[in-house]
C-alpha cells in the first residue's frame, strides 16, 4: 500500500485565513505533517534562476488515463494552453460556494495523501509516469475551464484588460500636464497619475503580454510584449520570457530553478528589505536587463538596449518639454518618483505569495496540480492593485498558475470554479491578507529570506 508522508517545509501567516501546523496520524502509525499557506511571487522583469530548464511540457489526462480532447496542445511553462473550439459551449457543472472561499484544512490534504487518493509525487529523471491522480484531477478542471472560457466573449476574454490599459495610456497627458503646475495638490495628482498609469502598463501590460493574455494573435502578442517590457519597463523580453514562463511557472517552488530566488537579499536586514529596498528597483531593473545582454544574440542586444533607451528617454523628454522641468535632476527625480510610486507592494507581492511555502526538489517534485495548490498563495481584492498589477498576481495567483495564459478578467471569472473544484477534491487553496503576510515575513524574515529553505519532502513508501 503506497503512503506518502507530507513533511513541513513552510509556515502560514496569522492572517484569518492562515493554517495552524497539525500532526495527523496517518493509517499505520505514521505521522503525517501538514504545512501551511505562504507567498507567492511572479517579478516579470528579474532573473528566476541560474539553470536552464529542462522539458517541462505535458497534456492532461481524464480518468483512465484518456487526454483530454483539446485542438491543441501546445503549453507554456509546463502548463496546457487551453483550447477554444467551435464545439458549443456547456454549463459549468460546479458552482462556487457562497462567500469568501476558505483554506482547505490541511488534516484533508494529509488523509488524501496518507490513503493514497493522489499522486502527488512526479518520477525522478526519465521514470514513467502513470495515469496518476494528479493528471486527472489537472484534466477534469482544465475542462471545467474551458467550458468557462468557451462561454465568454472577446469582451470578457481580452478586452477588459485591454480597456484597462488603453485608459492607463489615454490618461498620461493628464499626469504630465499637472505636473505643470506649481500648486502641491495638483503636482501630487499629477505623480499619482503617472505612478499608477506607469506600474499599470509594466507590470499589469508586461505580464500579460509575456504570457500572450492580450491577444490570440503570435505576431501582436510579440509586438505588445516588446512594447510593455522593454519600452516601458526597460527590461529585456527574451529574459522575462524565459526568467517568468519557463523557468518560475514551469518550476514553481522548485529549488534553484522557480523558487523565486531572486528576491531573496540575505545581505539586507528586514527593515531596509522591506521598506528601503523597493525604491531601488527603478533603478536596478534596467541595469540587470543591460547585464543579461552581455549572453543575448547581437541583433536581440542591440534592439533590446535601444528599446530600453527609447523609453527612458521619452519619459525624461516628456518631463522636460511637457511638464517644463527646468533642470535634468529635477526630471530624473520625478522619473524615480512615478516609478517608485507603488514599489514596496510590488516588492511585497512578490514575495508573499510563494516564498515561506512549500519547496521541492528538482529530481522530485508534487504532480502540476498539488505544486500550484500547495506553492501558490492568494491575497484578497484589493482596488489599487487589482488595477495596477492585475487580478493574476493579487487575488487570483492560483488560477493563474494553473492556467497562465488566462487574462486577469478571465481568472477572476473562473476563481469560483477552481477554488470550488480544490475543495471539492480536498486540496489546499491558500489565501491570506496583505496585512498577515507583512507581519508573517517581518517576524519571520531570517528564516524566509536569509536561511536556505528547506525542502519539502513528499516521501512515497511501498
Amino acid at each position: 500500500m503506497l503512503q506518502r508522508t507530507l513533511e513541513r517545509a513552510g509556515t502560514g501567516g496569522r492572517g484569518r485565513r492562515s493554517l495552524q501546523p497539525r500532526r495527523v496520524l496517518a493509517p499505520g502509525g505514521l505521522r503525517t505533517g501538514a504545512h501551511p499557506p505562504a507567498p507567492s511571487a511572479a517579478f516579470l522583469g528579474s532573473p528566476a534562476g541560474r539553470v536552464p530548464p529542462g522539458p517541462a511540457g505535458w497534456s492532461p489526462r481524464a480518468a483512465g488515463g484518456a487526454r483530454v480532447p483539446s485542438t491543441h496542445h501546445d503549453t507554456e511553462g509546463g502548463c496546457p494552453r487551453l483550447a477554444r473550439d467551435s464545439a458549443p459551449a456547456r454549463p459549468c457543472s460546479r458552482r462556487a460556494p457562497r462567500g469568501a472561499p476558505q483554506t482547505v484544512p490541511q488534516s484533508s490534504w494529509v488523509a488524501l495523501v496518507a490513503a493514497g487518493s493522489a499522486e502527488p509525487m512526479e518520477p525522478a529523471g526519465g521514470a514513467p509516469r502513470g495515469n496518476g491522480g494528479g493528471e486527472a484531477l489537472l484534466g477534469e478542471l482544465e475542462a471545467l475551464v474551458r467550458d468557462v472560457e468557451r462561454a465568454s466573449s472577446w469582451w470578457e476574454r481580452h478586452g477588459v484588460d485591454c480597456a484597462i490599459l488603453a485608459l492607463s495610456l489615454l490618461a498620461l497627458p493628464a499626469g504630465f500636464i499637472c505636473l505643470r503646475s506649481e500648486n502641491v495638490l495638483v503636482l501630487g495628482l499629477g505623480i499619482t497619475i503617472l505612478g499608477v498609469c506607469h506600474y499599470t502598463l509594466t507590470v499589469k501590460g508586461s505580464h500579460l503580454a509575456t504570457h500572450g493574455a492580450l491577444t490570440e494573435s503570435k505576431g501582436w502578442s510579440k509586438v505588445w510584449e516588446l512594447f510593455f517590457v522593454e519600452v516601458c519597463s526597460a527590461f529585456s523580453a527574451e529574459y522575462a520570457h524565459y526568467g517568468h514562463v519557463k523557468l518560475h511557472h514551469g518550476y514553481t517552488n522548485v529549488l534553484g530553478l522557480g523558487d523565486s530566488s531572486t528576491w531573496r537579499l540575505p545581505c539586507l536586514n528586514r527593515f531596509v528589505y522591506m521598506f528601503l529596498a523597493p525604491l531601488s528597483i527603478p533603478v536596478i531593473t534596467p541595469l540587470v536587463a543591460v547585464e543579461r545582454l552581455r549572453r543575448a544574440e547581437l541583433r536581440s542586444a542591440v534592439r533590446t538596449l535601444g528599446l530600453i533607451s527609447l523609453g527612458l528617454y521619452a519619459h525624461y523628454w516628456l518631463l522636460r518639454s511637457v511638464s517644463g522641468f527646468r533642470s535634468p535632476g529635477s526630471a530624473l527625480l520625478c522619473m524615480l518618483t512615478t516609478r517608485s510610486l507603488l514599489a514596496h507592494p510590488y516588492l511585497h507581492v512578490n514575495i508573499f505569495q510563494h516564498i515561506g511555502l512549500p519547496m521541492f526538489s528538482r529530481d522530485k517534485k508534487p504532480r502540476r496540480i498539488h505544486m500550484m495548490s500547495l506553492g501558490v498563495l492568494n491575497l484578497p481584492r484589493l482596488p489599487l492593485l487589482d488595477w495596477a498589477f492585475g487580478h493574476s498576481l493579487i487575488s487570483c495567483h492560483v488560477e493563474h498558475h494553473l492556467f497562465p495564459r488566462l487574462s486577469d478578467n478571465m481568472c477572476l471569472k473562473v476563481k469560483p470554479v477552481v477554488s470550488g473544484f480544490l475543495h471539492e477534491k480536498q486540496l489546499p487553496y491558500n489565501e491570506d491578507s496583505y496585512l498577515a503576510r507583512f507581519r508573517l515575513f517581518l517576524s519571520r524574515y531570517e528564516e524566509f529570506m536569509v536561511q536556505t529553505p528547506p525542502i519539502t519532502e513528499l516521501v512515497g513508501l511501498q
